[in-house]
């Protein structure tokens, strides 16, 4: 079971949108405004998705025996998707795909990664202190949810990429 990574495709969209949708609601629910949540339903992030692996390059998935166990989504040097579908966590699918993310932050040039925790998202917060990512404070996380405004209280974490 060694997962591979690879370029997301157009055949990937379906389960990259499963994966988000759960794994958003399982570190978002309760954490964020309510109306945000009632918004982030499968149909949304299926478009989103979609949108996403058509229009830019920036979504690996881990691929595992055949099935999409994980995928990152990086633009610039933000690391803006970390999930993994339940059935792979503690597998080293997360540990491989953060790896990866890191990887492409600093072949883009920037000397230091960054992403956005919902503060009340303690295993995810603790997944990245574990992998010397930087608890750098408060973030107000802006996000419009089918054309309404939102704010999330989120951390917002740091780690330094470039070769040293």
């Amino acid at each position: 079971m060694t997962p591979v990574l690879r370029p997301a495709t157009a055949d990937d969209a379906a389960r990259v949108a499963e994966l988000f949708h759960r794994g958003w609601h399982d570190g978002h629910r309760g954490h964020v405004p309510d109306g945000l949540t009632r918004r982030r339903t499968p149909e949304a992030f299926r478009e989103r998705v979609e949108l996403r692996i058509a229009g830019t390059d920036d979504t690996t998935v881990a691929e595992v025996d055949g099935v999409v166990a994980g995928f990152i989504m990086v633009a610039g040097d933000e690391v803006e998707q970390v999930y993994v579908d339940r059935a792979f966590r503690g597998s080293g699918v997360a540990d491989l795909l953060l790896a990866e993310a890191e990887r492409q932050v600093a072949g883009a040039g920037h000397p230091s990664a960054w992403l956005a925790v919902v503060v009340g998202n303690a295993r995810a917060r603790a997944f990245y202190a574990r992998h010397g990512w930087r608890d750098e404070g408060d973030l107000a996380y802006d996000v419009v949810a089918l054309g309404e405004h939102f704010t999330s209280p989120c951390r917002r974490y740091v780690k330094d990429v470039a070769p040293g």
